[in-house]
């Protein structure tokens, strides 16, 4: 109870502190560039983000073949070699937050978590580790969802979260994440960090997408974070500074999400999208929900924060078709 009582103060905290910053017009709180404060364990969030090179930051492929896809788009930003170097340890990040099988969408797919590790391997990567923190049992949750099948067939390992694998985490700047438990031991063990989401309806943000993606890099009691959605996804997006991203609109969830239960859910909506901006591939990804980008105000939030930009023409966006 003492835990509890503790948590709901450090939230109410937050938020008033977040309330006091609106109300002084601090609007450009936040950062991308801002520094991350380093915890009493000596953990700060790390830079992996790709050196940027004009004219090839998003690519989006037209198909049905996820790994012919990544391949595609890999190869219209540079080549995985572009990200990936002789001996790094790569970090992948997939959806794994549910015990659902493949065919729901819930999760990412499989065949593109072997796809991109075995991509990895081919560029170079002394380790691909493969991890999440689900929802429900991460053991169930990798198994079922065939994530666990598919890294171990492409020789990554999979990283299923124990307790010693946290340490909390203040956000510089940041209202929501503060004093927080964070998934971090795969990051301190990374060169590089890849994310690689489904493209979903949330009953809560509107859309999950690549920058919801990082929620699974959460401890603790999350769901507190239910209430400011909208806040949590900017503060996670200004948090990680990915090498690349990948998200999978090959099958899109409609409606019901995140986490979905009915094929009657999904839709084909044949398109796979890689970026070194994730804020360029969320705002491409919401039109394969029917949804407007002014429709999801963390978008504008991110923005706002420096994250990346909305404005496709700006990010020279690629577009090809198999």
């Amino acid at each position: 109870m003492k835990m509890q009582n503790r948590r709901e103060f450090v939230w109410n905290a937050a938020r008033a502190g977040t309330l006091a910053a609106l109300t002084a017009g601090a609007a450009g709180l936040y950062s991308a560039s801002d520094g991350q404060k380093e915890t009493e364990n000596g953990f700060s969030m790390p830079d992996f983000s790709a050196e940027r090179i004009d004219g090839k930051t998003i690519a989006s492929v037209s198909g049905s073949s996820r790994p012919e896809m990544a391949r595609k788009a890999l190869g219209m930003l540079g080549g995985m070699e572009r990200f990936v170097e002789k001996g790094d340890v790569v970090a992948l990040k997939p959806n794994v937050a549910f015990a659902s099988p493949e065919s729901l969408g819930a999760t990412t797919s499989p065949d593109l978590v072997y796809e991109l590790s075995k991509m990895c391997f081919e560029a170079g990567a002394k380790e691909v580790l493969v991890f999440d923190n689900p929802i429900n049992s991460p053991q169930s949750c990798f198994m079922i969802s065939g994530i666990s099948k598919a890294a171990e067939r492409a020789g990554a390992k999979v990283i299923i979260p124990s307790d010693s694998m946290f340490s909390k985490y203040t956000l510089s700047g940041g209202g929501l994440i503060v004093d927080w438990p964070l998934f971090n031991d795969p990051l301190k063990k990374a060169d590089k960090l890849i994310g690689a989401a489904p493209v979903k309806d949330h009953h809560r943000s509107g859309a999950s997408m690549t920058m919801k993606n990082w929620y699974g890099l959460l401890g603790g009691r999350r769901n507190i974070f239910h209430q400011d959605i909208n806040g949590i996804i900017k503060e996670l997006a200004v948090m990680v500074k990915p090498t690349l991203v990948v998200l999978d609109g090959v099958i899109t969830m409609m409606r019901n999400g995140p986490t979905g239960g009915s094929l009657s859910d999904l839709k084909e909506t044949n398109t796979l999208i890689a970026s070194t901006d994730m804020l360029a591939a969320d705002t491409l990804g919401s039109a394969l929900l029917d949804r407007k980008p002014e429709s999801l105000p963390y978008l504008a939030m991110a923005q706002d924060a420096g994250v990346g930009t909305m404005d496709l023409n700006k990010a020279a966006l690629m577009e090809a078709k198999l």
